[in-house]
């Protein structure tokens, strides 16, 4: 319950940092396009700081024209490139599929909907997909894992489709890529990654009633873990290893989520700074 009251505040600080510099962001195109005078626009104060015509006021025009395009791009070639990869890693995975073992493991394991088996030499377990979330298995993991070790690794996987943990890790991304000027929307786009898969754990044991077969389950595709190319996949052995150990072995002792200082600072500071800006304008 705390890691997953933990993930939301992350979650929910990231969006609310990312909607104030965007709706922000919104109010200084429609004045620059429409000439609509909108109040609480710390865009436009920046210009109106410096003499109309001047050289810096060209200058800060430049520099903040500069700056909203370059979030405009990062978000919009993101996300587009991300539709276009899915759906190629969609049906990349469907030419995989090998039916008959899914069928058969769909029947062992009671997940007839959102389990799918593919062939491959590779040894991999992950969650993806946005509206439909599926759990994706390789035959040679199938083959090398014991039955409860694949059932842990399933009912792990369960948790990230449920939670739509590859949709709210892809936004988590694109607002940290995009918003690099505000360190902590880094540090809660790794931090959440990092436990969505505690809490993905937590529910695992919970199910299968004993760390054990988690945890022999861990061991062995961290000796054997790939990447896969889609960001929208949330993979097993991908993240927080440490972290995720030490949880099996000491369920009941806290594990440290901390915040540098540094992203403590320049956040604040730019936050600050723009909130100055706002009301100095209600000024």
């Amino acid at each position: 319950m705390w890691w997953r009251r933990k993930s939301w505040y992350l979650l929910l600080l990231s969006l609310v940092l990312a909607s104030i510099v965007w709706i922000q962001m919104g109010m200084f195109l429609t004045h620059l396009i429409f000439g609509v005078n909108l109040k609480l626009n710390f865009f436009k104060f920046c210009i109106s700081l410096f003499r109309e015509n001047s050289f810096y006021y060209f200058l800060v025009i430049f520099f903040l024209n500069t700056i909203i395009a370059y979030i405009l791009l990062v978000t919009i070639v993101k996300v587009i490139a991300q539709i276009f990869l899915s759906f190629q890693f969609r049906k990349r995975l469907l030419n995989l599929k090998d039916n008959e073992m899914t069928r058969l493991y769909g029947t062992r394991l009671n997940r007839h909907e959102d389990l799918m088996i593919i062939k491959s030499d590779r040894i991999l377990a992950f969650t993806t997909g946005i509206k439909n979330p599926v759990i994706v298995l390789s035959t040679s993991l199938v083959q090398m894992l014991e039955t409860e070790e694949l059932e842990a690794v399933v009912e792990h996987e369960t948790f990230h489709k449920n939670n739509r943990d590859p949709l709210k890790i892809f936004i988590l991304q694109v607002i940290a890529q995009s918003l690099w000027f505000i360190p902590l929307t880094k540090w809660c786009y790794e931090n959440f990654k990092i436990m969505s898969e505690l809490m993905a754990d937590e529910y695992a044991v919970t199910k299968m009633g004993s760390e054990m077969s988690l945890g022999s389950a861990l061991l062995k595709l961290i000796k054997n873990s790939y990447k896969t190319p889609s960001t929208l996949v949330v993979q097993f052995s991908g993240e927080s290893v440490n972290f995720r150990l030490q949880q099996l072995v000491e369920p009941q002792k806290a594990i440290p989520v901390k915040l540098k200082l540094f992203h403590i600072v320049i956040s604040i500071h730019v936050m600050l700074l723009l909130m100055g800006m706002v009301l100095f304008t209600l000024a």
